[in-house]
């Protein structure tokens, strides 16, 4: 007896749906070669500094890989130590003695947490500062770090490629 149309389509159908798909290996592995790769070539070497929104950096041709250290970052109204605010910009420029003392005695204390107990450690700085805030406002926050006995006091840019400048 002949069999039907339907019923020729139905026993196709039930030999397809019994196989099990199989997983193409090679597609999956391209796409794992290619992040590998995409990982490898956008891991950085340096120190990823936290920014402000407000602070630009200056550019310069200086090839130092960052180092991890204290970050003390000037803003346009006030100076933080680790995002934490400190003081005023203000009062700095007013010379205002218990504002620097303020700033000395959070440097000496966040110096501490940074390499504590250990005096063979260099203590070390890092200024982030817009490149638009005075000389002096970063001269003074330098004679604070010096004050609080930090031996290495670097200053926070942007890498410029050589063909740039």
């Amino acid at each position: 007896m002949a069999i039907s149309r339907r019923a020729q389509r139905m026993e196709r159908q039930h030999k397809r749906s019994g196989r099990t798909a199989g997983i193409n290996l090679v597609s999956l592995m391209d796409i794992f070669t290619i992040l590998v790769f995409f990982l490898l070539v956008n891991s950085s070497d340096g120190e990823v500094l936290p920014t402000h929104k407000s602070v630009k950096l200056p550019e310069s041709l200086s090839e130092e890989i960052p180092r991890q250290t204290l970050v003390i970052m000037i803003t346009d109204s006030d100076i933080m130590i680790h995002g934490k605010v400190i003081t005023s910009i203000d009062a700095i420029l007013a010379d205002d003695a218990p504002a620097a003392g303020l700033l000395v005695t959070s440097l000496q204390s966040a110096g501490l947490a940074v390499s504590p107990g250990n005096d063979d450690v260099r203590r070390e700085a890092t200024i982030m500062g817009d490149k638009d805030i005075p000389y002096r406002i970063i001269k003074k926050v330098m004679t604070s770090c010096t004050e609080a006995g930090f031996e290495r006091i670097s200053l926070a840019v942007l890498q410029k490629s050589l063909e740039e400048g």
